[in-house]
């Protein structure tokens, strides 16, 4: 594991410990309540302590960690109730970010929105979660552009980085991936078809899958 992470590049280190710590996390390999110590995760991961510090700072904005004055960074008790709070809200947000980009986006970035979903094709057949973790960040972060609202676009990714983590766990589920690449063709459809409120309601319905999925994968490996 060590030589895994020493041959990645500094500015991506910070990401591939959050998001093996996310997968620990999510899988129970580290229950509620375990002590996370910079120290520690430094040498199991053979990097210095600031991008540690970094990727706990990161899972700590998405609720999988939370901090003590005495009892320092520890593994947060997954909610259900407030996670599904969390993934009704940006459902929601998500939605308007369709519709409003279904009637404003430019003909370059709806062509970006359909390059991103061809590429995320072979991530798919790959089975390789993180590349299309990648990939589907910049899909939904290209509709918040599209919609040409500032505001709005900054609100969807704020909610994004919260529920970054849960996210991309849910994609571990079954064949999670493929029906998400196959939900982001449907909502791509309605927009080639300028219908911006079908958008909206496919990716509420898609928004809401992935809760499930994540529910689902929580429910098989912590239960």
């Amino acid at each position: 594991m060590h030589g895994e992470f020493q041959k990645i590049d500094s500015g991506l280190l910070s990401d591939r410990i959050r998001n093996a710590l996310t997968d620990a996390i999510t899988s129970g390999e580290l229950p509620a309540g375990t002590a996370l110590d910079e120290q520690n995760l430094a040498q199991r991961y053979g990097a210095s302590r600031t991008p540690v510090r970094e990727a706990l700072r990161q899972l700590a904005a998405s609720g999988l960690v939370e901090a003590g004055p005495r009892r320092g960074v520890v593994v947060a008790r997954l909610t259900p109730e407030r996670i599904a709070d969390m993934f009704e809200t940006t459902a929601e947000i998500e939605a308007m970010c369709a519709r409003l980009a279904t009637y404003r986006m430019t003909p370059l970035e709806r062509g970006r929105l359909m390059d991103l979903h061809e590429d995320s094709a072979a991530a798919v057949e790959a089975g390789d979660v993180d590349a299309y973790d990648r990939l589907n960040r910049a899909f939904h972060e290209s509709l918040y552009a599209a919609t040409h609202n500032g505001f709005m676009a900054e609100q969807a990714l704020a909610i994004r980085e919260r529920l970054a983590a849960f996210r991309r766990t849910q994609l571990r589920h079954a064949d999670r991936i493929r029906r998400s690449r196959d939900e982001h063709g449907e909502i791509l459809s309605a927009i080639a078809e300028g219908d911006g409120e079908l958008a909206a309601r496919r990716m509420r319905a898609h928004m809401l899958r992935a809760a499930a999925a994540l529910g689902r994968y929580i429910a098989e490996t912590v239960g």
